[in-house]
């Protein structure tokens, strides 16, 4: 027995010193949408975004810039098995959460804190303050105001 655990150790130390890094980073979120046009007025008059070149050149498709380097692809496709869960969400962070909260009350958009109370923030243990609010197809989406706390 002693030799078993002594080889499986070994293959288990052999292993983490073959393991690549791979220098992985976030490029993009896509998101299946029922209507593109709803879809895109959605992302870019709620949410503020404005759409970049979509590289596919397909008219199913919409590119928006999330950031440097980011994106968010929408995409006109079958949105019947869609299952939604509130802890499955694209994250968002901005300096002014008051003033997105603000933006989305002159809009009558609902959102809620992570409890699900209605009009509502809340506070991760890190003090970043969070809401959600869903897309048209019910995507979850997180904004909170870690970027005010990361400066």
């Amino acid at each position: 027995m002693k030799h078993l655990t002594i080889f499986i150790i070994l293959i288990g130390v052999n292993s983490m010193a073959n393991a690549q890094s791979f220098d992985l980073s976030f490029n993009h979120y896509a998101i299946n949408v029922a209507d593109l046009q709803t879809s895109v007025e959605f992302y870019e008059n709620v949410m503020g975004l404005k759409q970049i070149t979509n590289q596919t050149q397909n008219s199913n498709i919409r590119w928006f810039g999330i950031g440097k380097d980011l994106e968010l692809h929408v995409i006109e496709a079958d949105t019947d098995n869609l299952r939604l869960q509130k802890g499955v969400h694209l994250s968002l962070t901005l300096k002014n959460l008051t003033a997105f909260i603000d933006h989305l009350n002159e809009l009558e958009v609902q959102f809620e804190n992570w409890p699900g109370e209605q009009n509502t923030t809340n506070s991760r243990p890190d003090g970043v303050k969070q809401i959600y609010l869903q897309d048209p197809d019910g995507y979850w989406i997180e904004v909170n105001d870690a970027k005010a706390h990361n400066e």
